[in-house]
């Protein structure tokens, strides 16, 4: 006998951890030391699970293709993406869920969260202690941001924002994330949540050569007007000016 599946009310809560830790692995001795500091800091088997990419063997996966993976299999309300040279200590997964539950009062559309970007205006926000200082505080905390640094980001599965495609590599992962949130009409933040970072990060040739295929690649995203026909009508999306101004006259005058 065959049995037809039972309907799922797809209302109702889905199952899962509150939180999903995500991160790629070159040094399995300095992730087992970041996990160790999760679960010290609250981050237990019932509210937490921990997904890893092995990369000890060469570049297997590189970030961009690590958090498409992580994302189609991380089942936590929230996932984070962090660097495996992260260690928390003082503050706990208490303490992230409170920040984070803070954001949802503040803005519902929130996305992305973590703990060092920049502000629309060019200005730094940071809340770590890496190699450049000891418990820096920088900004008035939440602050909505343009960018995040990916040593430890915070995305909302609920949002559904991922990546772009056509990109690769290990670097600026993190702002490529937000400006696909702004696209979304979502946002990003920078919360007040202290961890230690051991790394300095690190600026060198690969880095720069990032940067130049996220320009390119957002040069042609963003390039204006887009021209858009649907079944019913015809948009100019972005600079449309005059023609956008005739185009509506247009319609209208279909309308009446």
């Amino acid at each position: 006998m065959i049995h037809a599946p039972q309907p799922m009310d797809a209302g109702q809560p889905l199952a899962g951890p509150l939180f999903s830790i995500c991160t790629l692995v070159t040094r399995p001795a300095e992730y087992a030391a970041m996990v160790e500091s999760y679960q010290a800091c609250g981050f237990t088997p019932d509210k937490a699970e921990f997904l890893y990419l092995d990369n000890t063997e060469g570049h297997q996966w590189d970030a961009f293709q690590g958090i498409r993976r992580f994302l189609s299999l991380a089942r936590g309300a929230y996932v984070i993406l962090c660097h495996q040279d992260v260690r928390l200590h003082s503050d706990d997964a208490e303490a992230l869920h409170t920040s984070l539950s803070a954001l949802d009062a503040l803005d519902a559309d929130w996305a992305l969260a973590g703990n060092a970007g920049a502000m629309a205006d060019g200005s730094l926000v940071i809340r770590i202690s890496d190699p450049h200082g000891e418990d820096q505080r920088r900004g008035n905390l939440p602050a909505r941001v343009v960018s995040l640094d990916e040593n430890f980001i915070v995305i909302r599965r609920d949002a559904l924002v991922s990546i772009s495609a056509g990109l690769s590599g290990f670097h600026l992962y993190g702002t490529d994330m937000c400006l696909q949130a702004r696209c979304a009409g979502r946002s990003a933040w920078v919360i007040d949540f202290h961890l230690r970072h051991l790394s300095a990060g690190k600026v060198d040739a690969s880095f720069h050569q990032a940067q130049q295929r996220l320009e390119a690649h957002y040069d042609k995203v963003l390039s204006l007007p887009w021209h858009i026909r649907t079944t019913c009508t015809k948009m100019i999306l972005g600079g449309g000016g005059l023609r956008r101004w005739l185009a509506r006259r247009k319609l209208a005058r279909r309308l009446q």
